[in-house]
């Protein structure tokens, strides 16, 4: 059988909005879990005094995130509907976790938010929508999770759905292309057949919205980066350099360079899921072995590019801004670290350009000295070490970033331009 084409799916929003729940559901509505599994998981749960968190254990294994309750790692699990596979990227939505939701968002083809019925709009909803916008996430599916808590009220879920399609057409998604699915994923309505207790509701179901999202275009015609996320030394074999090819093509024998070590050789073999293949597309999630390449020579953040079109490394960039929550007011001088791809490097802030406004995109204020949460800004950065980043418009998937500074995320943006 062929296989179905892939997507990587993103779950983000609020941390208590039910999305470890919903992916549990997900799992078992589609079945991937069998259904005893969970029973066994709700039975524990019950017994911990947790009868709500069944299905979300589904996704928490590991122990010590059963204890706290909040979903830590990012989890990839795997499942089917009838048109594609999915790999899901369980995003965590805690605070301290945001770092792990930028690594995961970077690699997402779509993602579904969920915002709960109940509580509606909060903080952490804005704060996800702002990053899946700037970290390029193209495609989205609402889930208006815990309907069931709203007695599935029409008039309560459209009020929600109304803020939330508002924050969304402010950080410039186009709503009409956006499916908002009423969903309970504690009580399984809507998720993969429709539910008899909204016969208000006209739409897709969860599971049919998801199938209605279109397959990203492989771009194998831009230059190939590969982003490193872990470098292993495996015996007989050697140095095995880890990571997703963003884009281009990677292939035996070619000729490769990390940066910014600037060290590269000869692609002996390519390999994923533990078979060997003779190239790699963009999605892949390989490892590979380059002659020539030591222990030393690369490691996590580093980007693997053909020699012939390096990966760039510039002095300096220039990027374009929004801070989304800040304490006080950001001027020239400030270095918080900046997490692009897999790279986390500090970089300072070496001039602020402008302020735009966020709303028509034309320049609001020249060489303003200060700029705070809100904004949306032009800056010339300057890396403290050597860091490659690439311009937005060129190659995209290299271009955007997240910046964190006291255990959270105060800004996101992208690279417009740069100085090598």
């Amino acid at each position: 059988m062929a296989e179905k084409p892939h997507m990587n799916l993103v779950v983000i929003g609020h941390v208590d909005h039910g999305k470890s729940t919903l992916v549990g559901r997900l799992l078992v509505d589609t079945g991937t879990i069998p259904q005893m599994m969970v029973d066994k998981f709700e039975k524990e749960a019950q017994e911990k005094g947790k009868a709500t968190f069944g299905l979300a254990w589904v996704m928490d294994s590991l122990k010590e995130e059963r204890e706290r309750g909040v979903t830590i790692d990012v989890a990839h699990k795997r499942f089917d509907t009838n048109k594609y596979y999915f790999t899901v990227i369980d995003a965590p939505g805690h605070r301290d976790f945001v770092k792990n939701m930028i690594t995961g968002t970077s690699q997402a083809d779509a993602a579904i938010l969920v915002c709960s019925s109940y509580e509606g709009v909060q903080a952490q909803t804005k704060e996800h929508v702002f990053l899946s916008r700037t970290l390029g996430v193209k495609q989205l599916v609402i889930a208006l999770n815990k309907a069931d808590m709203v007695e599935y009220s029409q008039e309560k879920i459209n009020a929600v759905k109304a803020d939330i399609e508002k924050l969304l057409k402010n950080v410039g998604f186009d709503t009409s292309k956006i499916a908002f699915v009423p969903v309970s994923a504690q009580a399984g309505e809507n998720i993969s057949k429709p539910s008899d207790k909204m016969p208000w509701y006209k739409g897709p179901t969860l599971i049919q919205a998801l199938d209605n999202l279109t397959l990203p275009e492989k771009p194998t015609n831009l230059p190939l980066r590969i982003p490193i996320q872990d470098v292993y030394t495996i015996t007989g074999v050697g140095t095995v350099p880890v990571g997703r090819v963003e884009c281009g093509i990677l292939r035996v024998n070619d000729k490769v360079i990390a940066e910014p070590s600037h060290k590269g050789g000869e692609v002996k073999d390519i390999e994923m899921h533990h078979e060997k293949m003779q190239q790699a597309l963009p999605g892949d999630n390989i490892g590979f072995n380059v002659r020539g390449l030591g222990k030393t020579d690369v490691k996590r953040g580093d980007v693997i590019g053909l020699e012939s079109s390096p990966p760039s490394v510039p002095k300096t960039f220039t990027a374009q801004v929004v801070v989304i929550q800040h304490p006080s007011a950001i001027a020239a001088g400030y270095t918080p670290v900046f997490h692009a791809h897999t790279a986390q490097v500090a970089c300072t802030f070496e001039q602020i350009l402008r302020k735009m406004d966020p709303k028509t995109g034309q320049v609001a204020e020249e060489n303003p000295s200060f700029i705070k949460a809100g904004d949306v800004a032009i800056i010339k950065m300057r890396p403290t070490r050597p860091m490659v980043i690439e311009k937005v418009k060129e190659i995209p998937m290299l271009g955007r970033f997240a910046i964190r500074d006291m255990g959270q995320t105060v800004a996101a943006g992208m690279c417009i331009d740069m100085e090598k």
